[in-house]
């Protein structure tokens, strides 16, 4: 197995390629649709003698521009194979009505969160512009959780690992305790969640659920979408469960501090003034955490889409010393 790292300037950057090589030339996740990047992958693979037209397989941990834009190319040059979760599929093969579904759910996210409307047509602008390094077009063959591929000299175990994207997978290393993660857990940033796919329901929930079986796992090692190997990732992965421990007491404290709030009001509290695609992902995070309390029954949310810290819970907020609230 080879890592191919490969430069992006839209998302987190350092987006990673694998290769394997042998009966099936298989890669894991593509890269975005740009130029630059498309002559990065190319050069990459043409190191290990392999272009577009050789490649057999592609697994894709999710459908997001930086991980699956250059599938439909790479398809398209000698007929590859793409694989992916049901969840994502349509959006990964350029659905019409999947995208119109899609479009719709965020608007009515945005005017749930609170949103005002010229920062949502800025950021509805900044979305179209890079609508073009999407992945739309491929034809997708999907996989189910458990599903085992033969990839090389080792095989592929799916373990779908969804709150980033409700489609997101990792690929388990079966003969060597490793794991491809996505953006499931990266080792610098916590992967967005509830902005970076508004169609997870119950999305904090679900995340921390899969960062839980990946922890369990003990894997020895975790190849992430982005940046560099994670030698530890049990540890990786309850580290990020205590950071949204740590956002969601912040949560709380935000709302003893405004009163009832909507989530952008929370959003802003927590993160400031956000620009470009911050604007989804601050919010959309906000909301996670809303829910998540919301459902958890730790806090109310009022007809007019505002949340509100009860007594009870500000009584049990007030007596944490350690700045973490259990999820």
């Amino acid at each position: 197995m080879e890592r191919i790292t490969l430069g992006n300037t839209y998302f987190e950057g350092e987006n990673d390629t694998y290769l394997f090589t042998g009966d099936r030339t298989t890669l894991i996740d593509t890269g975005i649709a740009t130029e630059g990047t498309r002559e990065q992958l190319a050069d990459g693979l043409a190191e290990y003698g392999v272009s577009f037209a050789d490649v057999d397989d592609i697994f894709l941990t999710h459908y997001h521009a930086d991980h699956a834009g250059l599938a439909a190319e790479i398809q398209d040059a000698g007929g590859a194979t793409v694989h992916a979760h049901p969840e994502d599929a349509p959006l990964i093969e350029g659905d019409d009505d999947a995208w119109d579904d899609f479009r719709d759910q965020q608007r009515r996210a945005f005017d749930e969160w609170g949103m005002p409307e010229d920062r949502q047509e800025a950021l509805l602008t900044v979305m179209q512009t890079g609508v073009d390094h999407h992945a739309a077009g491929s034809e997708v063959e999907t996989f189910a959780d458990g599903d085992r591929f033969d990839v090389g000299e080792t095989t592929l175990e799916v373990m779908h690992t969804p709150g980033h994207t409700a489609g997101l997978s990792s690929f388990v290393l079966t003969d060597r305790n490793e794991v491809f993660t996505g953006d499931a857990v990266l080792p610098v940033y916590t992967p967005n969640v509830g902005g970076a796919d508004v169609r997870v329901d119950r999305p904090l929930a679900r995340y921390v659920d899969a960062l839980g079986r990946i922890a369990d796992a003990d894997f020895d090692r975790a190849w992430p979408g982005h940046r560099d190997p994670i030698d530890d990732p049990t540890a990786r992965a309850e580290e990020i469960v205590h950071h949204h421990e740590e956002r969601a007491y912040r949560v709380l404290r935000a709302l003893d501090d405004l009163g009832p709030a909507t989530a952008w009001e929370v959003s802003a509290e927590l993160f400031g003034d956000l620009e470009n695609i911050h604007v989804l992902h601050g919010p959309g995070e906000a909301s996670a955490h809303l829910d998540h309390l919301t459902r958890a029954g730790a806090i109310e949310r009022d007809d007019d889409g505002t949340y509100t810290l009860p007594a009870d819970t500000r009584e049990r907020f007030a007596d944490r010393d350690d700045g973490r609230w259990p999820l």
